[in-house]
């Protein structure tokens, strides 16, 4: 049994080790025996498939991201941007309505904003904001390096169906950024990136207006090294993707898409070859799971495509069906 699906599998059954109580709780302490080291015993002896299924209808109980354990927290604290304060230390509220983190090593928290989050600075922090956006992005990095988005909830307000982006990288260019434990919802591309991790995230709730494509976590290509690890995304729509490599600037490489919950779209992933382009290289898809509680294939097409077996490097391992562990073969393209 793999290290990584062994230790998934001890988080989803301490869950249940916690709910083992009364009569049988008593009965394991008798024995001399804790629940969890009971379930765990049962789990590494029983393998992967039998306890890992259906993660998509309670993904936290699978230690995958949901409501439970990513967004902002201290609601009570928060500040409103500009209604209770118009700047602080590194950033500004622009009067013409946006705000702007503009000097470098700025952490930027506890606060509501409804609108666009520019970040114009180097290792900047933001975390625990609530961002209701009626702009183009929730949050834009604009040539800005070592960013760390952490545990903000970022989606549109009541009064909108979407908003367009929640993260984007504008120019392609950011280094470093890590983007972890956000809630994005209700938007048409949750995160875009072309390098950086992004990890623990859970997108969902996609929202739709006419001409939209409809991403989770979306590249439009890139050589530098783009990790996408460990989220729970969503795609309530019959197109496009929760996950999307695609070559409309530079040839996909250097990608890492492991263990991600994954359903929905036209496809619920494009693993980076387009047809005719440049062919992908070092792109490794692994340890995913392929959730069907949005369309019966996963995506309305299917699970997969656009994925190289020949591409130098580019490797597909261990993805499975969430409502049953059976392997989830390549797609023959």
């Amino acid at each position: 049994m793999a290290m990584k699906p062994f230790l998934q599998n001890v988080k989803c059954f301490a869950n249940a080790a916690a709910r083992v109580t009364g009569s049988h709780a008593l009965m394991l302490r008798r024995m001399g025996i804790s629940a969890f080291v009971m379930i765990a015993f049962l789990v590494a002896h029983s393998g992967s498939a039998t306890a890992m299924a259906n993660c998509a209808v309670n993904p936290s109980s699978c230690g995958f991201p949901d409501k439970t354990n990513t967004g902002a927290r201290k609601v009570s604290a928060f500040k409103r941007i500009p209604q209770d304060i118009k700047k602080g230390p590194g950033w500004y509220w622009d009067s013409r309505g946006w705000i702007v983190i503009n000097k470098n090593g700025t952490t930027f928290s506890n606060f509501i904003i409804d609108t666009d989050l520019s970040v114009e600075a180097d290792n900047v922090v933001i975390h625990d904001v609530i961002i209701t956006s009626n702009g183009l992005f929730g949050i834009a990095l604009r040539h800005a390096d070592n960013v760390r988005i952490e545990r903000c909830t970022i989606g549109p307000p009541l009064s909108k169906t979407r908003l367009t982006i929640g993260i984007k990288d504008v120019y392609g260019d950011a280094l470093g950024a890590v983007v972890t434990q956000n809630h994005i919802f209700n938007t048409s591309t949750a995160i875009q990136m072309e390098q950086g991790l992004i990890t623990d995230n859970y997108i969902t709730d996609m929202g739709y207006l006419a001409g939209d494509h409809i991403n989770g976590i979306l590249s439009t290509g890139s050589k530098k090294l783009l990790e996408i690890r460990h989220n729970t995304i969503f795609n309530r729509f019959s197109q496009t993707d929760a996950i999307g490599l695609f070559e409309d600037f530079d040839v996909q490489a250097n990608r890492v898409v492991d263990n991600n919950l994954i359903a929905g779209g036209g496809y619920t992933l494009y693993a980076g070859q387009n047809p005719g382009g440049p062919r992908t290289y070092n792109i490794k898809v692994t340890n995913n799971r392929f959730a069907v509680n949005l369309y019966g294939k996963a995506g309305y097409w299917g699970p997969a495509t656009a994925h190289n077996k020949y591409g130098s490097g580019n490797i597909w391992s261990n993805n499975v069906w969430d409502y049953n562990n059976a392997v989830v073969p390549a797609p023959n393209n």
